[in-house]
């Protein structure tokens, strides 16, 4: 049934996180409109808008005839600098809350940041040698540092002291899922590369740090993290929180790994006692991705819409064990749960059937 009270707009709906959250506001029934700069039209029942957030008469256009009640933010922008992220990421949130404001339609603003929010970036911890307690807790204090996560966490708080709606934050580590069109997560890129293994031979070899290695770790379904924020959204003793969210089970990649090797048929090779970026291992696979996309008829042959190694290397090759308590929801009554296994074989297995890998 259509819950025509709520309307959401989900901002970055071309993502791996926006796209999982749109179909799950839209199967429960919610109307359910997707922002972005270049739309996705593949999600059944999800109304797209075109629009700009960096230029403000541009979204006063495109949502002049739009009033939400929920607005979720699961986008950011990628910048050469902390400093640079930081006014653009904050600008985008300010620019939409503002032409919203003159509405008073909106009655809760969510926004998904991450664990950066208790690492910081990654030169804090590897330069400074700065490392966080795990495992990390929302009420950990801010770092004394440059983050774009604080800047736009600060104008949410500002715009909702000004409009008077409710907010929620939420904390994701690793995202794994699907996402069409948008294939740039860790579990897409190393799907990529097991699959160039295969057809050449390699070893499966593992990218990162040896206390990623060997340390406990969680990671985030995109749709345990849809679910996440829709109840916190729709439920009263979650308002104006700050909530992590992963799958709420815990692993070793050195176990993990294997299973993920095994499932493409390659050898796994592990901690070798030195960092080897994945970044480096498929910086000359271009034209092997080439010859295997046309040799199994892949819908994808450019390597580079594929795979975000740099984005995987950042996560894999921290020097310390990453994991987040999860009580501060689980309190409140969220209690969803998924094997991070299943997670990984789920996408794998789309990747397959959709024709995006071998």
């Amino acid at each position: 049934m259509e819950n025509t009270k709520n309307i959401a707009l989900v901002v970055g709906a071309t993502g791996i996180t926006g796209s999982n959250l749109a179909e799950e506001l839209i199967e429960q029934g919610w109307v359910t409109y997707g922002l972005s700069r270049n739309p996705n039209q593949s999600i059944a029942g999800l109304n797209a808008v075109k629009a700009d957030l960096l230029d403000e008469q541009n979204l006063i256009e495109a949502l002049k005839d739009l009033s939400p009640t929920h607005v979720y933010f699961t986008t950011w922008m990628r910048n050469d600098t902390e400093e640079e992220n930081i006014r653009v990421n904050s600008m985008l949130v300010r620019n939409l809350l503002n032409v919203l404001s003159l509405k008073k339609s909106v009655q809760h603003v969510a926004l998904v940041t991450g664990l950066k929010h208790y690492l910081g970036p990654f030169e804090a911890y590897v330069k400074e040698g700065i490392l966080p307690e795990t495992p990390v807790r929302e009420e950990h204090p801010r770092l004394p540092l440059p983050n774009f996560y604080y800047a736009q966490e600060d104008e949410i708080y500002k715009a909702s002291e000004r409009d008077g709606f409710a907010w929620s934050i939420h904390r994701p580590h690793t995202v794994v899922g699907y996402a069409v069109g948008n294939l740039m997560n860790i579990a897409a890129t190393l799907a990529v590369y097991a699959s160039i293994c295969k057809e050449t031979g390699r070893k499966f070899v593992w990218p990162g740090s040896e206390a990623q290695w060997n340390g406990i770790s969680d990671v985030t379904d995109a749709k345990i993290l849809a679910k996440q924020l829709v109840w916190a959204s729709d439920t009263e003793s979650a308002k104006n929180q700050a909530f992590n969210i992963t799958n709420g089970d815990a692993f070793r990649w050195k176990w993990l790994w294997k299973r993920l090797a095994d499932w493409f048929g390659v050898e796994a090779e592990g901690f070798n006692g030195t960092i080897r970026p994945l970044e480096n291992e498929l910086k000359t696979d271009q034209e092997i991705w080439k010859f295997l996309a046309e040799k199994y008829g892949l819908k994808e042959n450019n390597l580079d819409r594929l795979s975000s190694a740099w984005h995987t290397d950042l996560d894999l090759g921290r020097p310390l064990e990453v994991m987040c308590d999860l009580s501060k929801s689980r309190k409140l009554g969220f209690t969803s749960y998924k094997s991070t296994e299943d997670s990984f074989i789920e996408v794998f297995e789309r990747l397959r059937s959709e024709n995006i890998i071998p």
